[in-house]
């Protein structure tokens, strides 16, 4: 119930914001898309670059654990798997 409500809300706000918009780079570049395309698009870059930044700490951490089990049964305190 709560996705197909949130759905909703989302395309309606699509729906109301699909006027053209215009993004300036350099060298007189520039992009004419709908403002729903570019807000999409930009939130789809943050949430790789937050996943990015996720992942290289779980594996740094994933890397951590397995040491320490090496570390621990090394040293006997638990027995290995």
């Amino acid at each position: 119930m709560l996705r197909a409500t949130l759905f909703v809300v989302l395309l309606g706000f699509a729906v109301k914001n699909s006027s053209t918009v215009t993004l300036h780079f350099f060298f007189d570049s520039a992009w004419q898309l709908p403002l729903v395309a570019i807000m999409l698009i930009f939130f789809a870059a943050g949430a790789t670059v937050g996943v990015t930044a996720a992942l290289a700490s779980f594996l740094r951490q994933r890397r951590e654990i397995v040491r320490l089990k090496r570390e621990a049964e090394a040293a006997g305190t638990i027995r290995p798997q």
